[in-house]
């Protein structure tokens, strides 16, 4: 498992065990599946991973199949897969009501 690795303070981030984080299945603790691991991001003054961005997510827990960044303390196992031992049970997006009266923009804000 790499999550003890990577939550050490001291620890650098290794860059060939962070890119293996990238594709795995994402999975709430309950074996649901929440969507693929697309990107990660980085706290380059702590040298650690601060959150993973899931792609392709579950279209029943994340409304409208957006991309969603998770801190990665939420994090519980990292192997062949990826456990969460955090998820909300239902994601959804909500446009600023006072931005779509100014401005005919499509931009959502997730909450």
């Amino acid at each position: 498992m790499y999550f003890g690795y990577m939550m050490e303070k001291d620890t650098k981030v290794d860059a060939e065990v962070v890119t293996s984080f990238l594709k795995l299945p994402v999975y709430d603790r309950n074996g649901v599946y929440i969507g693929h691991v697309g990107n990660v991001f980085l706290d380059m003054d702590e040298k650690r991973v601060s959150s993973l961005l899931l792609t392709n997510t579950n279209p029943s827990i994340v409304e409208g199949n957006v991309d969603v960044a998770v801190p990665y303390r939420w994090v519980n196992a990292i192997g062949d897969i990826v456990i969460l031992s955090h998820f909300p049970e239902k994601v959804t997006t909500k446009k600023k009501e006072e931005d779509a009266e100014k401005e005919d923009s499509d931009i959502d804000i997730v909450e």
